[in-house]
């Protein structure tokens, strides 16, 4: 994240493109095959509907519990009505510091960190749609040096793939998707 990345304008672009790919979520796709390995589309809904649940929990309340929330019915619908409560509540003025267990975290890291998540999962989601729909370069550009912060080793093979080649010339989108692991599914 660079010194003048707002992390509240990273977590709105990234909402906004992820809603863009939930858009494309039909009742039929659930069952469809995501880039994570062990996810279908439904279950990769169930966690951007606890991630955002997450959020907000952190920035309206200063704290994140370690359980997961209660799972919407409707997961695509969800997304969205979490979507609008998130951005609400940022604008409301989050607090400088959120608890993650025990432990303190600065605001605008969870912040980033959840435009990382978010970004991402949205990709996954229009994937598993079999849309394809690139992440937005700059936002990519800027989510990058955050994922690269907030990856390391220990979280390769549960949480994410081992990172892909990339040839040098490859787009800030690409580089991000690669760097998580990520397959493009839509790819012939």
């Amino acid at each position: 994240m660079t010194a003048t990345t707002d992390p509240g304008e990273l977590l709105e672009r990234s909402l906004a493109y992820a809603l863009g790919s939930v858009a494309g979520v039909e009742t039929g796709n659930l069952g469809r095959d995501t880039p994570c390995p062990e996810w279908d589309l439904a279950k990769l809904l169930g966690h951007l509907d606890d991630s955002l649940d997450a959020l907000y929990e952190g920035i309206t309340g200063g704290s994140i519990g370690l359980f997961p929330g209660v799972a919407e019915p409707d997961a695509a619908c969800g997304f969205r009505r979490r979507a609008c409560a998130l951005l609400g509540a940022w604008a409301a003025g989050p607090p400088d510091r959120v608890r993650v267990g025990e432990r303190p975290l600065d605001i605008r890291l969870m912040a980033a960190v959840g435009a990382v998540e978010i970004a991402v999962h949205g990709w996954d989601v229009a994937q598993a749609c079999g849309h394809v729909r690139p992440l937005p370069v700059r936002l990519a550009a800027e989510l990058l040096p955050v994922a690269r912060y907030a990856v390391g080793d220990a979280d390769r093979g549960a949480r994410f793939g081992a990172p892909l080649a990339v040839p040098v010339w490859a787009e800030p989108d690409e580089r991000l998707l690669a760097f998580l692991g990520r397959r493009d599914l839509c790819a012939g």
